[in-house]
Formats: C-alpha cells, structure tokens, sequence
C-alpha cells in the first residue's frame, strides 16, 4: 500500500510540495499534522481552551503587547473564538491546496529565474489571503460549539486561584495564569476598584464579565477571609 508514495509517479507531486512557496504551507501543514497525531495518543495535551479566543484588549505592556496585535490583527480578520491551533491548521490546509495547485498548472508556464520568484510570491500572497477567507469561513461555522464548551469551562475555573503573569493587574489591565491540570490557561483578569496586584500575586477568580471577556478576581487572602 505504501509502496505508491515511493513510486516514481509520485515525483511530481514531491516536486510540487517543496517548491517555493508550497514549501512553506508544506512545512506548517506537517507540524500540525505532527501536532494532531502527537495529541490523539496523549503525548501533548490537547487543550482546546489553551489558547483563549484571541479575543484581546490593546493595553500597552511590554510583556503582552506584541500578542495583543497579534490577537488584533486576527480579530480583524474573523479568526476568533476559536484556539489558534485550529486556526493555523485550516490555515495552512487551504493555503497549501491554493498554493499546490497554482505550482501545479502554471509553474511550467513561468520561465526560471526572477519571473518564476515573483510568480511564487503572487501565489504565497494569494494563497494566504484565500486560506484566510475560508478559515474565517469555517471559524464562524465553529463559534457556537466553541462558546458551548468556553461556558462550561467558566462555570467550573470559577472560585479557583491564579498567579499573576504580567507586571500588574488592575482594573482595566492584566492577565493570570491557571493551573489546570493540563497546559493550564491564560485569562484576561481585572481586580476590584483600585486595588494593584503584581507579577507572582495569588488572585482568585471571582467573576467572569461576558461583555469584556475577563474574569473579576480578588487576592487569595481576602477571598479565603
């Protein structure tokens, strides 16, 4: 059965998957393929909340902010509410068929040289952008499943502590580490008032604001007080 991928009829479609610039679809497309596998026998934690749904507020922080325009430009595009393990996986689906099958057709139509260099860049460019159309695409079709299992999550973090992971958290800035058991979970947290936590605090978890996406929290001391 696997004697086929080693035939020499397969060599065009090896040649096609590492040319520029389905080579780099081909790269992350195996990485998360690896991922998948890595995850489906439990040798990685398969975490679908571990990365929230990029769902970011832009405050300033020199540990945060580069993720925070990371999560905006996403945002921007519709690739939210969903972890970003699948997002990269559809992405580079789509992005490694569109690209495949331009490489495919038109590449012998493209002399070699700088011509064919710039072709492949049109093809990167607009193989990227159709992967982020049908991603967004499918993401939406994703939210209410997602939301489903995002709530029951909320109902049960609830009351549980957190450490603070950037230099503060306030009441319009910070985010928390938990400790769940598995890769754990990064949330957005805001504290009461004018009260100041800073990097290492213990809070607890308090409230979750579904307007904000973030979770009101108290420190350990007072909560258990």
């Amino acid at each position: 059965m696997f004697a086929i991928f080693l035939s020499k009829g397969m060599d065009p479609f090896y040649q096609n998957i590492s040319s520029f610039p389905t080579a780099i679809f081909t790269l992350v497309l195996a990485i998360c393929i690896l991922y998948w596998l890595l995850a489906v026998f439990g040798i990685v934690d398969l975490d679908i909340l571990g990365f929230d749904a990029l769902d970011a507020d832009f405050d300033l922080d020199s540990e945060v902010s580069t993720a925070n325009s990371l999560a905006g430009v996403m945002l921007k595009f519709g690739l939210n509410g969903v972890p970003v393990t699948i997002i990269i996986s559809f992405l580079s689906l789509f992005g490694w068929l569109a690209s495949y099958y331009c490489i495919h057709y038109l590449a012998a139509l493209i002399p070699a040289g700088v011509l064919f260099y710039l072709f492949g860049m049109l093809v990167l460019i607009a193989s990227f952008w159709l992967a982020v159309l049908l991603t967004a695409m499918i993401v939406k079709l994703l939210h209410p499943f997602f939301r489903k299992v995002e709530q029951q999550t909320i109902k049960r973090i609830l009351g549980q502590s957190a450490v603070v992971r950037t230099s503060k958290v306030t009441d319009s800035f910070g985010e928390a580490f938990l400790n769940d058991g598995g890769a754990g979970l990064i949330l957005k947290v805001r504290s009461n008032n004018d009260q100041t936590f800073v990097k290492g605090d213990k809070v607890v978890l308090l409230e979750y604001l579904e307007s904000d996406n973030v979770y009101r929290v108290i420190s350990e001391q007072d909560f258990n007080s």
